[in-house]
This record gives structure tokens, sequence and C-alpha cells, in this order.
């Protein structure tokens, strides 16, 4: 990332207060609550896989969804529930919000960010797209409606190298952002003419392939799991490289007893479900002596808990954390992102 934008993610930083602790009897009493509430208010609770697992199964009891931001959206769209609760960070209460407009979308908190958002600001994005008018805008779902509105398409680690090829094929060469990684990625397994935007995830920019390589020594049997999102050299020494519903899968798939996961932590939760008998490793940042404010778990996602959950379903407003997306931004922001849904259901077609 630029000077400038590593600037503005540690100011965010310095304002991140993570969700509280709480005793047994507290959190058994706000988790009855919540319940009530999302019934009473006719709202459905919806969790990325980042979140804690306090959400994530809090979520899964009531009837939501435990997901990817894009699954995240489509499930709220889908839900006949007038009230979308979106435990997650701010781009993906506007992603729901921009699908369904016609629901209001509160989140447990809307100071909940990403650096990959804050680095990439909507007008100088927009300037620029600008200087390179002969390329066909991509960015990826962790951007801001702004942002989306500013592309040609929108896309999900899931389907980017897909996507990616389909416009290598037509002939376009691609502008992409925000994250420099996951681009260099998508143009490495593509062959495609890919400028990028220069962005970066502060969780998975952390992962070392020396680290990686040395717990792999520790545990010879082991399969490491990576998201695109990581450098080049942690990606090079993965055995699945995917989103992280597709590292999900390949967790419960893979023979291996022992996974060493480049991602965020949280997505433990849904892995263990899924393969209970495994052995799950995080994979080694660069700790605290060097720039990780993170070590394998977002800080804004962390901001989502109990109490600030709870403090929004009491409050007919929403405490002031409700997602409001303009008009004609959430207008311009649809086209692209109907374009990708259009394109994903023809790969699953």
């Amino acid at each position: 990332m630029t000077a400038e934008a590593i600037k503005l993610v540690r100011q965010h930083l310095d304002q991140v207060h993570p969700a509280e602790v709480l005793d047994d009897a507290t959190r058994a009493d706000y988790r009855a609550r919540i319940k009530a509430l999302l019934v009473s208010r006719d709202a459905v609770l919806v969790a990325h896989y980042y979140t804690d697992p306090e959400i994530q199964s809090l979520a899964e009891e009531t009837g939501g969804c435990v997901s990817d931001s894009l699954e995240m959206a489509r499930f709220g769209k889908e839900h006949p529930a007038k009230l979308l609760i979106v435990a997650g960070v701010r781009f993906m209460g506007e992603t729901s919000k921009i699908l369904s407009p016609e629901k209001r979308v509160f989140m447990p908190t809307l100071e909940a960010t990403c650096s990959l958002d804050i680095g990439c600001p909507p007008e100088e994005f927009s300037d620029f797209c600008d200087q390179h008018p002969d390329r066909t805008v991509v960015v990826y779902a962790n951007t801001s409606a702004a942002v989306k509105a500013r592309a040609d398409w929108v896309v999900t680690s899931s389907i980017a190298v897909e996507l990616i090829d389909h416009l290598d094929q037509r002939g376009e060469k691609i502008l992409w952002a925000p994250d420099q990684h996951l681009g260099a990625y998508v143009q490495k397994q593509t062959g495609a003419d890919v400028l990028c935007w220069d962005g970066a995830c502060i969780v998975h920019e952390e992962f070392k392939a020396r680290g990686v390589l040395e717990l792999k020594k520790l545990h010879p049997d082991a399969a490491v799991l990576v998201h695109p999102e990581s450098p080049a050299s942690v990606v090079d020494v993965a055995d699945v490289v995917g989103s992280t519903s597709q590292l999900i899968k390949a967790a419960a798939e893979l023979p291996h007893q022992t996974l060493i996961v480049a991602t965020d932590r949280g997505i433990f939760y849904k892995m263990q479900q899924l393969a209970p008998g495994k052995t799950l490793l995080e994979a080694p940042t660069a700790g605290s002596g060097a720039t990780c404010q993170s070590c394998a778990h977002c800080p804004w996602m962390a901001m989502n808990g109990l109490e600030n959950l709870l403090a929004v379903l009491e409050d007919e407003n929403g405490c002031g954390q409700e997602i409001q997306v303009d008009e004609s931004v959430r207008v311009a922001a649809m086209q692209p992102l109907n374009r990708m849904l259009e394109f994903s259901r023809s790969l699953k077609g």
C-alpha cells in the first residue's frame, strides 16, 4: 500500500475497540435476549466466517447465515425478514443494502471497516480509472459502494480466476483493485494483462513463507491452505489456494489430518464443524515485532460482539448503526454486481 494508505489504516486501527469478554452468565443472558429480539423484530443475523465463533454460532442457531460476503448479501436478499443484521465489516453491510434496498440493514458497529476499503478511496480510485480508459475495471467485493459504482465488474475470490480468464479471452485489458496480491495471483493464473491498484489486507499480508515452511518441518504431513490475498511467496508453498468457502471445503475433503491455514483464524469455527477430527494450525505471521496488529485475526471483525449486537436490536433506530447507501450510488453499484451474479450462475450452470 502507499504511505498515505498505510497512514489511514493505522489511524483506523488506533480507534479499534474489540468486543468485550463476557462472563458465562452474561453471555447466556445476552444470547437469549438477542434470539428473542430477532424474532420480535422480524430480523435475521448474517455473519462472516471471520467473526467470533460466538457470533457465528448465534447466526446458525437463529436460522441466519454464516458465509462469505457475497453469500451473506444473497441470503439477506432472499430471506423474508424485514431487518438484516450484518456481522462483519462495513462493505458487507453496504453490499447487503445494495441488493436489498427495501430492507433496513444494521451492523453491530459501523466502525468495523477493512484495510482494502480504506486503502482505496473512491475519488483517488476514480482518477486512477480515468488514467487508463482502455481497461475494464474489475473490483474485489472488499470495496466501498462508491468504488463498486465506478467498476465494470465486481468479483469475489472464488470466481476471480474464471472471470479474468473470461475477460482476457475477449481481448480485454484489466484494471484490478484493490488487493494487489490477489490481482497478481489472478494474473499469474490467467496470463491476462492486469494492472493492479496498490492495496493489501493487513491480515493476509503478514503471513510469511519462511514461517509456514518452518511449521511444515514440525508437521511434515500437514497440508497448507492459503487465501490468495496472501503474498506470492506464501501462495507458492500452498497445497490449496482458494477463497474462504473453497478453503473450508478443502479442509473437509483433504485426507490430511493436520492443516496449516493462512487466512483469518475465525474460519476455524466452520472448518472444525466440517472436519472435527483434524488439527488446525494458524500459519505464522510477522508477529508483534513487525507491523502486525492482527496476527491472523482481523481487528475490525473482532469488533462484532454480543453486547453491541444486543444494543442494536434493542434500539428502534439501531443505535445509529444503520447502513445507508445513496440511491444513485446503489443503482450504479448494482450493475457490476449483477454482472458478477450472472457470471457466477453461468459457471454453476
